[in-house]
């Protein structure tokens, strides 16, 4: 499969986490394929991580870089971003499991997103090629 993991299972958020993420966008070509041409940063936030995921607990930043096919995903704030998206965890896991949409999230205030809202429709394929790869992440990941 396409992105999977080698472990049975990582916790959101925590290290592991983060690098299997990192591998699945790396190898994913459909990805390389469907962010050809676009040039977009996007910083992600999550509040009141619990330690027990693994990751340092409090708040954990990430982002993720397209630059015309090339994505990467690193650790920490960007230094720039095109777009901000900013959440509880309890709200950024259910995004992250599928139980709660973006948009949802968004209109009843658990979501928030700063920096040029456009972008969101004007890339929405190019993010949900990046939401595919990450399918395989998704299917062995555990939630604190």
């Amino acid at each position: 499969m396409e992105g999977a993991i080698a472990s049975a299972s990582v916790r959101y958020l925590s290290p592991a986490w983060m690098d299997a993420a990192r591998r699945a966008i790396a190898d994913s070509e459909d990805l390389r394929v469907g962010t050809a041409g676009i040039r977009l940063t996007i910083e992600y936030v999550a509040t009141g991580v619990p330690v027990a995921t693994g990751a340092p607990g409090g708040t954990v930043c990430w982002h993720i870089s397209i630059e015309d096919g090339r994505v990467e995903l690193a650790e920490g704030g960007a230094d720039r971003f095109d777009l901000r998206l900013s959440a509880a965890y309890d709200t950024a896991a259910r995004i992250a499991r599928g139980e709660l949409g973006a948009q949802r999230a968004f209109v009843e205030g658990r979501l928030r997103v700063g920096g040029d809202l456009s972008l969101l429709i004007h890339h929405q394929k190019a993010l949900s090629t990046l939401d595919d790869a990450l399918a395989g992440v998704r299917s062995e990941t555990t939630y604190a």
